[in-house]
């Protein structure tokens, strides 16, 4: 069976204000040393597992040019532009149902456009291990990440260790848990059966169609008139009628969390999901000091800090746990334990109808 790619790239990437924008949010930003964007990082690595025509990237039409110029080898009818954001569920519908239209069936393998995988060849095996799952029935899969830490920022999958499905190292899934707190995460490190949400998903286009079909019915329906549509005039403006009025809903929410057969593989190959500047001194080297510099930045005495110029110089001198990010016009001063708060700030703009800044 046919294996193919989705790339969710549709998000704003707020946390990484005020280098993500509106008009350039982080998935097409270069975050690390080889000068590559998240998004080029993601095909790069995908293309282990699948040849570039499988490849499909669900994006805001806004970024289509974006998408274009960055990934000039992707077929142009495999952008599949959403006229408008409505969470995960309708992205993977709208995937599928062009995916149906092109094979009929197939292994999808979703993946979001913004994370950092340091050993592709075990992701690309784990990815193999993932889909061969799926192809052998109506098989949900997602990929776990084994925990190093017990992390409060991130989902967990709780899953049965002696309930796997014949493949050494898959299991199935007892629950999602949401994001917990500092001791309930420590409990599930301790423990040694949760693992990390990655938000990557494998299965058969005829089984998550089965899936919308059972628990977003209506989704399903305009998942077929999507499909019907592909090749057609008439497409852009069917896409533009079902994403006018389609729930917008997680696929955690509205089908994990709730189907059967759903199964996980524990991934150890180096995945960061680049939440946060904080991500940047995880992601990329740092000096004997802890600091993290990107540009025309000169520091002195600083300590355990991430320095990011995008043209005008930096200078910080005996400073500690700050992240400094410097953009044409904005420049971000954070206190590193504060970096969830990046996304307030972007709110308060959006508040006071500041777009220029967004």
């Amino acid at each position: 069976m046919k294996t193919t790619a989705v790339i969710m790239a549709g998000g704003k990437g707020e946390r990484f204000w005020p280098q993500s924008r509106a008009n350039m949010p982080k998935q097409f930003l270069s975050l690390t040393s080889d000068g590559k964007t998240m998004i080029q990082l993601t095909v790069e690595r995908l293309l282990r597992l699948v040849e570039m025509e499988d490849i499909f990237v669900v994006t805001n039409q806004n970024y289509r040019s974006i998408v274009a110029e960055q990934l000039p080898d992707l077929p142009a009818e495999n952008v599949l532009c959403e006229p408008m954001a409505k969470n995960t569920a309708p992205c993977v519908a709208y995937a599928a149902a062009v995916i149906q239209a092109k094979y009929e069936d197939a292994v999808m393998c979703i993946v979001p456009s913004d994370h950092i995988i340091k050993n592709k060849a075990l992701f690309a095996d784990t990815l193999s291990l993932a889909a061969e799952v799926a192809e052998k029935g109506d098989n949900l899969i997602t990929i776990g990440i084994t925990p190093t830490y017990p992390e409060t920022g991130y989902g967990y999958i709780k899953f049965t260790k002696d309930a796997a499905v014949g493949l050494h190292g898959v299991y199935k899934v007892d629950r999602f848990e949401e994001k917990p707190d500092a001791a309930t995460a420590t409990r599930y490190v301790d423990e040694g059966n949760y693992l990390w949400n990655s938000g990557m998903f494998i299965w058969k286009v005829s089984t998550i169609l089965k899936n919308f079909a059972r628990f977003l019915p209506d989704l399903a329906a305009d998942a077929g008139k999507i499909r019907d549509s592909v090749g057609k005039d008439t497409h852009e403006k069917t896409v533009a009628e079902v994403f006018g009025h389609c729930v917008g809903v997680s696929i955690d929410y509205g089908i994990m969390e709730k189907a059967q057969n759903i199964y996980t593989l524990p991934g150890s190959f180096g995945w960061d999901d680049v939440g946060s500047w904080l991500s940047l001194e995880r992601i990329n080297p740092t000096d004997a000091a802890g600091n993290y510099a990107k540009g025309n930045v000169l520091q002195l005495g600083a300590e355990n800090s991430i320095f990011v110029s995008n043209g005008r110089l930096v200078a910080a001198i005996g400073v500690q746990n700050l992240i400094v990010v410097e953009t044409p016009d904005v420049t971000l001063v954070c206190d590193k334990d504060n970096t969830q708060d990046v996304k307030k700030i972007v709110a308060k703009l959006k508040e006071r109808g500041d777009i220029r800044y967004l």
